[in-house]
């Protein structure tokens, strides 16, 4: 059965593999043929049986109970929102809701970040750019709209100048970027953007496979800019009123430091990159 028709067994199986024996606790003794936990062990320390543990992994039992799943969350080590990935999986309730392919930034959030004196713009659910003020442009003309951010970070080298933390943020976003998609996995949008990446990018490839979730939040940021040269600014993940996934993004700095004045410069300039 493959990983799109059994999204439980794919999500269990990756988190498994990332679950070392000597962090959950079991004795290592000789050598072993598998990456992180046995599904028996898995089993095991769940309190179920392996039969039944196979049964979720090969997608022939669809209903566990919410006590399993919680079980077997503790087992892998999962945190809150991944637990809640996990139960969102394993529901038997509608979970493949078509939406529409194209996505508008409220009309009102466009005229918000335009008045804004920082970097700002709007990310979509499929982390498409659908607005973005002239600051944010300048900061970075991939930050404009109708590009995509997961596509430019795999597929575009300036980004890998751009940010120096690169390796740290591109699981971070891969990892929100689940987390936003959720289990909605069928929209045509979806299906285009990780099968390219997934041919495209090794490194994609490998972070998707693992299955990480992560909030799109808040962080502190690095970046080398090639006119005003390095910039540490504080970014916020806003979610838009009245919309399910978009998000306002702002770029701020701390104020009084050398970020702001290379802002104020940025502005005067009205350079992208």
């Amino acid at each position: 059965m493959s990983d799109e028709s059994n999204p439980l067994g794919a999500f269990l199986r990756a988190r498994r593999e990332l679950v070392s024996p000597e962090r959950a606790g079991i004795p290592v003794l000789g050598v072993r043929r598998v990456a992180g936990l046995r599904r028996e062990e898995v089993a095991m320390l769940s309190g179920i049986s392996a039969d039944y543990y196979l049964r979720l992994e090969q997608g022939r039992d669809r209903n566990p109970s919410a006590q399993v799943l919680e079980s077997i969350a503790r087992v892998l080590q999962l945190d809150e929102l991944t637990t809640g990935y996990l139960l969102d999986l394993a529901s038997d309730k509608p979970r493949r809701v078509r939406r529409p392919r194209t996505e508008t930034a409220p009309a009102s959030t466009v005229a918000l970040i335009a008045g804004l004196p920082f970097p700002a713009f709007v990310e979509g659910r499929y982390l498409d750019v659908l607005a973005a003020n002239p600051l944010a442009t300048a900061l970075s003309p991939r930050f404009g709209v109708g590009h995509n951010r997961l596509r430019d970070f795999f597929l575009d080298p300036a980004e890998r100048d751009f940010f120096p933390d690169w390796e740290q943020a591109i699981r971070y976003l891969v990892a929100g970027f689940r987390q936003s998609v959720g289990t909605n996995t069928d929209d045509p949008r979806f299906i285009e953007l990780v099968g390219e990446l997934s041919i495209a990018s090794p490194q994609f490839s490998q972070l998707w496979a693992r299955h990480d979730v992560a909030p799109r939040a808040s962080a502190a940021m690095r970046f080398e800019h090639p006119v005003v040269g390095a910039l540490q600014l504080n970014r916020e993940k806003l979610l838009v009123s009245g919309t399910d996934s978009m998000m306002l993004v702002i770029y701020h700095p701390d104020a009084g430091s050398s970020s702001e004045e290379k802002l104020a410069l940025l502005a005067s300039l009205g350079v992208s990159t």
